[in-house]
């Protein structure tokens, strides 16, 4: 009984060692080709959700004309300083304190501008306590026209002058004060408006951010995916074959 021989590893051609193996380029093309394809789909993501988030930006800008909370001490202040009696003082610090109640209770039904609102109920509160001083000085001042004129009556023209002169000085000094208080509340909203335009601004970013984070993460486990498909069809096309013959 012959014993036929036990073929080895089959050596290749060497007509053909020079040609490409087509086993082992079909998958290595086929990953390539479908990582660009996933890299491509990856920055394609990051510029929808870059595209979303301007967008959502703009709806921001185009929305409803945010409520203007600052003109509330504004308009306080203004009636504060057109008053000239007692009486109209306490109607503007009585406006001041109707406006808070209704910003206070704004500021729980729309927390995106309580920064617009806090500085506004801040303003109001100061000019309901300037209302008061503004009370006792327009008191102090009647006292002292009534004394002009009794010095007026009395020919005592030199005190006469002096008590007109602490009028006029008096009166000077609290419209100075009364128009810093305006531009105060300007300043104040002002300030307000920009914190919550940044907040506003820093909310969007996180939002555009996390949205590119969560498909750069997606895209990344396909990637990891398929180059461990890849590695597996290039160890299994690039194995030895070893053919035995019994």
């Amino acid at each position: 009984m012959g014993i036929q021989p036990v073929s080895g590893i089959n050596h290749e051609d060497p007509s053909v060692l020079g040609q490409p193996d087509e086993k082992l380029t079909g998958p290595l093309a086929q990953s390539l080709k479908k990582q660009e394809e996933n890299q491509t789909s990856l920055t394609e993501m990051i510029r929808e959700a870059k595209e979303k988030a301007d967008a959502q930006r703009e709806k921001f800008k185009l929305a409803k004309a945010t409520p203007r909370y600052g003109d509330a001490p504004l308009e306080a202040y203004a009636r504060l300083n057109r008053a000239r009696t007692q009486a109209q003082v306490s109607s503007a610090a009585g406006y001041a304190r109707r406006r808070i109640a209704q910003l206070e209770s704004a500021q729980r039904s729309d927390p995106d501008h309580a920064d617009q609102i806090k500085a506004a109920v801040t303003q109001l509160k100061k000019a309901v306590s300037r209302a008061g001083k503004k009370k006792l000085e327009l008191n102090r001042e009647q006292l002292a026209r009534a004394r002009q004129k009794r010095m007026a009556r009395e020919n005592k023209r030199r005190e006469e002058q002096r008590i007109k002169q602490e009028l006029r000085r008096s009166q000077s000094m609290r419209a100075i004060r009364e128009s810093g208080y305006i531009r105060e509340t300007d300043i104040a909203n002002r300030q307000a408006d920009q914190l919550t335009a940044t907040k506003m601004e820093l909310r969007l970013q996180a939002e555009q951010l996390g949205i590119a984070a969560q498909k750069s993460m997606d895209a990344a486990v396909q990637q990891y995916s398929s180059a461990a498909q890849t590695a597996e069809a290039v160890s299994s096309a690039s194995a030895p074959q070893v053919d035995v013959q019994a």
